[in-house]
């Protein structure tokens, strides 16, 4: 079954509660002004208190989304400040390049902390509270559909992240379970991994353009969108014939 022939009529993001992480900045941010914009009441959760403070949003919480207790708390306080909860979009993640061998211990505990960990607690926290009908939203990234050597671990967080979405979707009545994943987005993701985009193709994506996919997945309840679109097709390859992906990724970059 396709995820198109799944989805439901668009919901009106008007008056919904909906909780994002990551929201400091990049993506997060952009997908709060996107469902501000849309009447949807955000409650914006990130690191960054100063940063939070110029977020689209009718509410913010500082939080770290490593921390075990995050989860939980984020999702009381967005109850109790406004009375419900509608969708989630687990946002918040962390990135690193460069040789496995040479990656350092705790630098692989927190990616799957953060990447992989966190935003199943989070989803197990919003569940009991969750109205119907729901949404949660991941984002994940091309990385996690083909696999990137040299993002060894952040691929690896990322596929499993869209492994979970697809085994919890099959369990869950009322809340559709969507990912959205982007290729190079033109955020200070790059350089917080320490490693800067230096490609000349394809060309980072702004912030904004990964929101809306973000904001149509809550109203409608499409299963994955790959963004850019484009994207869509090595993805698929890398499903279908994962040693021609590998031999064309290696000729090509």
């Amino acid at each position: 079954m396709t995820a198109r022939a799944t989805r439901r009529p668009p919901v009106e993001l008007a008056g919904r509660v909906v909780l994002v992480t990551g929201a400091s900045g990049g993506i997060g941010a952009a997908t709060c002004a996107a469902l501000t914009r849309r009447g949807a009441v955000v409650v914006a959760a990130g690191r960054d208190e100063t940063a939070l403070a110029a977020v689209a949003a009718a509410s913010t919480v500082v939080a770290d989304a490593a921390d075990p207790a995050a989860a939980p708390a984020l999702v009381a306080t967005a109850v109790d400040r406004h009375g419900r909860l509608d969708a989630v979009v687990a946002n918040a993640g962390i990135g690193w390049a460069g040789e496995f061998a040479g990656m350092d211990p705790a630098r692989i505990t927190e990616l799957v902390d953060v990447n992989l960990r966190a935003p199943m607690l989070l989803a197990r926290a919003a569940l009991p509270v969750l109205r119907r009908p729901g949404a949660l939203v991941f984002l994940t990234s091309i990385a996690g559909l083909v696999g990137v050597p040299g993002e060894t671990v952040y691929s690896v967080t990322k596929a499993g992240l869209e492994t979970f979405a697809t085994l919890l979707r099959e369990e869950l009545d009322g809340i559709t379970v969507s990912t959205v994943a982007p290729g190079a987005v033109d955020t200070a993701f790059f350089t917080t991994r320490g490693v800067p985009y230096d490609r000349s193709f394809p060309r980072p994506i702004p912030p904004g353009q990964v929101a809306e996919a973000v904001v149509e997945a809550i109203a409608t309840g499409r299963q994955r969108r790959v963004e850019p679109r484009w994207l869509a097709v090595p993805a698929r390859l890398s499903a279908t014939v994962p040693k021609t992906y590998r031999a064309l990724a290696r000729r090509f970059g």
